[in-house]
Order: C-alpha cells, then sequence, then structure tokens
C-alpha cells in the first residue's frame, strides 16, 4: 500500500485551513495545520512532509520568511512550497516566487482548481 503525501497547511484562519485540508483530503492528501510561521517550520522540521501549502499574511513571521527559511535549508529545500494567499497582486507574486515558491495561488473562486492542477504538475496527486 502506497503511502498517502502528507501536506502542511500554515494558515492563520482556522476556517481556510480546515478547508483547505478538506480539499487536500478529497485526494487522499493528509494535512497537518500551522497557525502560524515559527509553529508551521516545526511542523515541517517534524514532520517532513512532500508539501507546503503557505499563507501570506501569517502573525510573527510572514509567509515569504517561511518560504526562504524553507528553501536556504538543505533538509527540506526540496519540498514544494505552494504560497495560497489573499495577496494576489504581481508584486506580492514575484516576491513569493523569489521567495523560493514553486507556485503562487490567489485565494479566489478558481483556488481550489489552481491548486489541484499544480499538484497535478508536481506529481503528488493524480486526477
Amino acid at each position: 500500500m502506497t503511502k498517502s503525501p502528507l501536506a502542511v497547511i500554515v494558515e492563520d484562519s482556522p476556517t481556510q485551513a480546515k478547508q483547505i485540508a478538506a480539499n487536500l483530503a478529497r485526494y487522499n492528501v493528509q494535512s497537518v495545520i500551522a497557525y502560524d510561521g515559527p509553529e508551521g517550520l516545526r511542523a515541517v522540521d517534524e514532520h517532513r512532509p512532500d508539501l507546503v501549502v503557505l499563507d501570506v499574511n501569517l502573525p510573527s513571521m510572514d509567509g515569504f520568511q517561511v518560504c526562504r527559511r524553507l528553501k536556504r535549508d538543505p533538509n527540506t529545500a526540496h519540498i514544494p512550497v505552494i504560497m495560497l494567499t489573499m495577496e494576489d497582486d504581481s508584486e506580492a507574486t514575484l516576491q513569493g516566487l523569489e521567495a523560493g515558491a514553486d507556485d503562487y495561488i490567489p485565494k479566489d473562486m478558481f483556488a481550489a482548481e489552481n491548486l489541484l492542477s499544480t499538484l497535478n504538475a508536481l506529481g503528488i496527486v493524480s486526477r
């Protein structure tokens, strides 16, 4: 039996975090939820997930900082980071990609489908 992919979701809104986890569960992706940057970094270190879904606006440490830390660490640099955020202007998108994000998805009506497409392209899920 193959192991289900594991995602660490770093999202300060419990409602949005649960919604993302529910969307991922539909594709057999298990989730661990962290509600701020430091907690997210600890969760990634502890669980070594197959991907990180990361909000930008987080308390104490923003998503750009979290992404840069993950991508600088040789133990976590290979883990895909997908930023899923309300910050949808081109400057924020560029900042996310420069921080090392593998994709930057605005939270809009297409977010769940765009996230699925990215996970499919990364080989984490298949439709």
